[in-house]
């Protein structure tokens, strides 16, 4: 049986439209966006169903292709610095060594047009999420440093018999989840609101902050304590992964909020949702590993800075702003205690991370620059989880109705790597797509105590 492949047709370049004064600024990095240089950019987009009354119509794909870019250049026009490239300035005398973004001289945004001769169903009806999703992304396997040389942003459409994938690589030096959802969301905003060929700007609501925060004591740029990048960069290739996804009804997490609460020794009603499926996840994915009692084992989330900073950063800003939080414990005393028990660290870990621990951080940093690496061999005792149920990612319609699925690419997935999404049906569930070797994943799909707790749905509803 022959494999489908996707095949390009076409490529061109997307600047924003109207360039204003501010959009030729150089976009200087804080040790945030720094810090992601040597991973993945982010890769994520939705999958549509092709309208029922358009689907056999010949122009339909290349009306939605006209608008997607044209909607696209007006966005921009907000989110600029998506459309520059990546710049090193070193000098020998003062010694310095600094990256930044050139707003202005780059071909712009990159986007592509693809076909898949496959139908909706063939890509969901899989228990695993087939490996043809990597080929929705551009950008395959880059690492944050190449947006130098490559786009900063990356947009492909796969047309597909029945639907349609618009994926979206992102360099996550230049932005976070949230700023990359609050970009997909403005632009499939932008999409609806502006008739095809209208050449004014379409305002929107939430206007995306380019004033980049750093420290008081800190005036960009950062000068960085290297010579060539050789020394920072590490390039990670993924061993064989199986990945799936799991669904969380709102009643089923509801029933693991009461359950982690109530088992918990701090007689609370505080554990929340996400940390109460977290922690079933933990202890789930580490009694799969079969691994001795004595070693320590590793959860570790992502958190949003914004609201944790005294004053907050507004949601709207557009940058990195995460930390990664952390709860640590041994195998047998993770296995040997109960829900209640996991989640309250992963809660004791969360409500710590304060304004205080941020700017602890921060100083940390600037002592020793830390760039994040994803590395080989990975630590088989951690389990990490990143994205955000709260993102609103089924908010982007773009003209086709709510998306039948989120799905991501290959970036930054290793063994132990969680990635949660919001539940189509919305109402507090969960989407988790997990990510392990593929022994381990039998012995997951083998545990009771998790799969019990997840969802059965029809993915194509």
């Amino acid at each position: 049986m022959i494999t489908p492949v996707v095949r390009r047709i076409s490529e061109c370049f997307v600047k924003p439209h109207g360039l204003t004064e501010v959009s030729n600024e150089t976009c200087h990095l804080t040790h945030w966006d720094i810090s992601m240089l040597s991973i993945h950019y982010i890769q994520k987009g939705l999958l549509f169903k092709k309208p029922e009354t358009l689907v056999h119509q010949h122009d339909f794909i290349q009306n939605l292709l006209d608008k997607l870019k044209h909607s696209l250049s007006l966005t921009l026009s907000h989110f600029y610095p998506l459309s520059g490239r990546l710049v090193t300035h070193k000098t020998q005398n003062p010694p310095s060594y600094a990256i930044f973004v050139d707003c202005n001289n780059s071909d712009g945004v990159r986007f592509t047009h693809a076909t898949l001769d496959v139908t909706i169903s063939d890509i969901l009806s899989p228990v695993d999420t087939p490996s043809i999703f990597h080929s929705f992304f551009d950008h395959h396997k880059a690492v944050n440093h190449d947006g130098h040389t490559m786009p900063l942003l990356s947009i492909q459409v796969t047309e597909l018999v029945d639907g349609v994938f618009i994926g979206c690589s992102m360099n996550h030096s230049v932005g976070d989840g949230t700023s990359y959802w609050n970009f997909f969301n403005a632009w499939s905003k932008i999409f609806q609101a502006e008739p095809q060929g209208q050449e004014n700007d379409v305002p929107i609501l939430h206007q995306p902050i380019h004033n980049r925060w750093f420290p008081n004591n800190c005036s960009p740029p950062i000068n960085l304590p290297f010579k060539h990048h050789d020394e920072f960069i590490n390039r990670f290739e993924a061993p064989l992964l199986r990945e799936r996804i799991f669904h969380f009804s709102a009643e089923s997490i509801a029933k693991l909020k009461a359950k982690a609460n109530s088992e918990s020794k701090s007689n609370t009603t505080k554990i929340s949702s996400f940390q109460s499926l977290s922690a079933l996840v933990w202890r789930s994915i580490i009694r799969a590993r079969s691994l001795p009692y004595e070693q320590r084992t590793n959860f570790t989330l992502s958190a949003n800075n914004r609201s944790r900073m005294e004053p907050p950063l507004p949601h709207e800003y557009f940058g990195n702003s995460v930390n990664s939080l952390s709860a640590e414990t041994t195998v047998g005393e993770l296995l040997k205690n109960d829900l209640g028990w996991a989640a309250w660290k992963l809660h004791l870990a969360v409500t710590r991370h304060n304004d205080k621990e941020v700017m602890q951080s921060i100083q940390e940093w600037f002592q020793c620059p830390v760039i994040r690496k994803i590395c080989q061999p990975l630590e088989p005792y951690l389990v990490l989880i990143s994205s955000s149920p709260r993102f609103n990612m089924y908010g982007s319609e773009f003209g086709m109705g709510k998306a039948v699925a989120v799905r991501s690419g290959y970036a930054n997935k290793f063994d132990g790597k969680v990635t949660s999404f919001p539940g189509r049906e919305g109402g507090g569930s969960i989407d988790l797509e997990i990510c392990l070797l593929p022994h381990i994943m039998t012995s997951l799909e083998s545990d009771m105590d998790f799969m019990n707790a997840v969802s059965v749905i029809n993915p194509l509803c």
